[in-house]
């Protein structure tokens, strides 16, 4: 089995290794340029367990590789389509680990239709499926990891700028993205008695697949670029290494919030 032996940022200036015997699942990883493969390494990198999904046979073959490079404790298959197919998924992480101590929701979809029409023309069929998809299977998530984080834990979301401001192009998913965002704060508010944190992490424009099928991204990655403080956009590993400290103790005070790793952009108008 091959592995990666790039090291995350966090742990470059020495050998403490933070996530050592914490153990979670990561959904979404779609190939080794998709911000999910690059949480996974860098919470890999920390000492973290990890149990990684996959959509579908199809998407499986190009998966599986990615999973054994990252040493995944478990690979299994998740379509939150499926009626039970979540659940099952968790349920398997509880049998191989005992408990979880972190779970990282990255999935959305929207059709390209919603995605760049007007909002008011989009169809309930096409709304009902995005909520479904990118934002109802977080909170089905974390009522199923709830019973397995009897220690406390982090659950993490990806969101996007567009929850916050109108972003051309990206329509409907808006909506669903402050409707995510929104259901961290009443989620951490409900089970923060419980010891477990709920976060989303917004990063910025980064191609990827998914960021693929926006249109006109690439006006979109050159004006984030021009407007952030940073002068550039963030790297999936950026956004790895900020997703992988929300899961250690170092975050430990922190629950509830949006965090925007996007070179800054977000505050300029």
């Amino acid at each position: 089995m091959n592995t990666i032996n790039e090291q995350s940022p966090l742990v470059q200036a020495g050998n403490h290794l933070p996530l050592a015997g914490k153990k979670g699942l990561i959904t979404g990883v779609a190939n080794d340029k998709s911000i999910a493969f690059a949480v996974a390494k860098a919470i890999r990198d920390l000492g973290g367990e990890i149990a990684l999904t996959y959509q579908n046979d199809k998407t499986a073959k190009y998966t599986q590789p990615l999973a054994e490079s990252l040493g995944a404790k478990l690979f299994l298959k998740l379509d939150v389509t499926e009626e039970g197919s979540l659940e099952a998924a968790i349920k398997q992480c509880g049998d191989e680990f005992g408990e979880l101590d972190f779970a990282i929701h990255s999935m959305a979809f929207c059709n390209g239709d919603d995605l760049h029409g007007r909002v008011i023309d989009t169809t309930e069929a096409g709304f009902d499926s995005a909520m479904n998809i990118s934002c109802h299977s977080f909170l089905r998530m974390a009522k199923a990891v709830e019973p397995l984080m009897a220690h406390g834990g982090s659950l993490i979301t990806m969101s996007y700028l567009g929850a916050e401001r109108v972003v051309r192009n990206y329509g409907v998913m808006g909506i669903i993205k402050a409707a995510l965002e929104s259901a961290v704060r009443y989620m951490a508010y409900d089970l923060g008695p419980k010891g477990i944190r709920v976060f989303a992490v917004s990063p910025g424009p980064i191609m990827t697949r998914a960021a693929s099928g926006i249109a006109n991204f690439n006006t979109l990655l050159e004006n984030d670029a021009a407007k952030a403080p940073l002068g550039r956009t963030v790297t999936i590993d950026e956004v790895g290494a900020l997703t992988a400290f929300l899961c250690t103790s170092g975050s430990s005070g922190m629950t509830g919030q949006t965090i925007y790793v996007d070179a800054g952009a977000h505050i300029v108008a």
